[in-house]
């Protein structure tokens, strides 16, 4: 019995691992990109409430493309904010997710890679900033900060690649 049942185990984690896409049935993960990362992958099935969290804040048919633990370069169970990028038909949208517990000033802003039409969301956010949306999303730059206010900083975050550059 024991040998079955490991070999039933190995079995689905070799099938979520071959199509990391995969939802499960219980919805406790969020559909993952085939161009999702592998620190995207085991940063979602580390913490799939925040993951599923912040796509159900984007809407319906949104796959998770890429998860940064931020600042960068910490610990994930250290993080203090998480930026979810996902993507639909053509169209990204992007959540700050507030790992910290409590009100804080965020700032999020993505464009077209050329710059333009920008949307940005900023305040003082409790759970997230955002969501923010982009059409024509490959290669949109995005920048995320967070702070006790606006002048004092811990996360400044900019870069193009939240989402697939083709």
């Amino acid at each position: 019995m024991a040998v079955r049942v490991s070999a039933s185990a190995t079995a689905l984690i070799a099938a979520v691992l071959a199509a990391p896409q995969a939802v499960a049935a219980d919805g406790t993960s969020v559909p993952i990109s085939a161009s999702a990362d592998a620190e995207t992958v085991a940063l979602a099935r580390a913490d799939p409430s925040a993951a599923v969290a912040a796509a159900n804040v984007c809407g319906t048919g949104y796959t998770l493309a890429k998860g940064i633990p931020l600042p960068v370069g910490v610990d994930p169970s250290e993080r203090l904010a998480t930026l979810f990028s996902y993507e639909n038909s053509g169209k990204g949208c992007a959540i700050l997710d507030n790992n910290v517990g409590s009100s804080q000033y965020m700032y999020l802003r993505v464009c077209k890679v050329d710059g333009t039409a920008c949307d940005t969301d900023s305040g003082k956010f409790s759970e997230y900033a955002g969501p923010v949306y982009v059409s024509s999303f490959a290669c949109a730059p995005v920048t995320a900060k967070m702070g006790a206010t606006s002048s004092s900083l811990y996360i400044n975050y900019k870069s193009s690649y939240v989402f697939p550059c083709d």
